[in-house]
């Protein structure tokens, strides 16, 4: 049995339908009632400020996948299910992290992955077997400004020119399934990244092309995206954190790119230009969306 956390989100959906399709036991584990279940899968309800039900969720389980959502409070819920699974007799824990997220607390730089460093060194010290994912920003970010581009609008940039090893999440959930089904990748950390550095106004043209229209940017200095978000409700300690992350991309901190995907897969890691084709229909306004939905003619 595997017991799947954040099962609602874009990799914890993805990794349960993956395993799924293996034929894998599997629970998966939610606070919310999940839109669609694939067939054969246990649902079981908890929160991670309920310890009770943690190890309810945790029984009977071989392998966890365990994923927090981000925040202050990453490092208690992290710890709060590695407790769960050892009570549990759970053999193994695949955590996914954050990329540069083993780097000192005290370190200024390493502010975006504080969060997560307390989950690896627990898990580290837990006597579990351990996986640890190490992802860069995700593709799918950019679903954040669908609307503005669907409105004809610019796409604000909140990190200039700076370039990241943007990783498909399809691509970091086949390697959480490949580590929670084998032991050959025990004890060990990845980086997950896309195949190459790409920018945000890299990715917009790329969007740009894929549309057959132009699609501005905006710039948006951390100061001025601190004040947005403060502005939008965000939880203050997110929003430190987000800024950080904000400045490190714009000074080159995050042009990172390993061949991790590639090893661990057996092909390349997907190109920002793959994951932006397969979910073009996201950046459709109105009329795109009807032309496309009209039937072709051929004569």
């Amino acid at each position: 049995m595997i017991l799947v956390t954040g099962a609602t989100g874009t990799v914890g959906s993805e990794v349960l339908r993956l395993l799924a399709r293996r034929g894998a036991p599997l629970r998966a584990m939610t606070r919310n009632r999940l839109p669609s279940v694939e067939a054969g899968v246990e649902v079981v309800h908890a929160d991670y400020e309920d310890p009770e039900a943690l190890r309810r969720a945790a029984a009977g389980v071989e392998s966890v996948f365990l994923l927090t959502a981000p925040g202050a409070w990453v490092p208690a819920h992290d710890l709060a299910m590695i407790n769960a699974a050892r009570a549990g007799g759970v053999r193994k824990v695949v955590k996914l992290s954050a990329i540069r997220g083993r780097l000192p607390a005290g370190d200024g730089n390493a502010m975006p992955a504080n969060w997560h460093a307390p989950g690896e060194q627990a898990l580290a010290d837990s006597g579990l077997a351990w996986t640890v994912l190490r992802p860069s920003a995700f593709a799918s970010n950019t679903l954040r400004w669908a609307g503005s581009i669907r409105a004809g609008q610019p796409v604000p940039n909140m990190t200039g020119t700076g370039g990241q090893g943007v990783v498909d999440p399809r691509d970091v959930a086949e390697v959480a399934v490949e580590a929670l089904l084998g032991a050959e990748h025990d004890g060990t950390a990845y980086t997950l990244t896309g195949p190459e550095l790409v920018s945000v106004p890299d990715q917009v043209a790329q969007l740009a092309e894929l549309l057959g229209r132009p699609i501005g940017t905006v710039d948006v200095p951390p100061d001025q995206a601190r004040e947005q978000m403060l502005a939008g409700g965000f939880d203050p300690s997110v929003v430190d954190v987000a800024v950080h992350g904000f400045r490190l991309v714009r000074d080159g901190g995050n042009a990172v790119v390993t061949d991790d995907v590639h090893r661990l897969l057996g092909r390349p890691a997907r190109s920002f230009r793959t994951w932006a084709r397969d979910h073009r229909d996201a950046f459709l306004d109105a009329d795109e969306t009807a032309r496309a939905a009209e039937p072709s003619h051929t004569g």
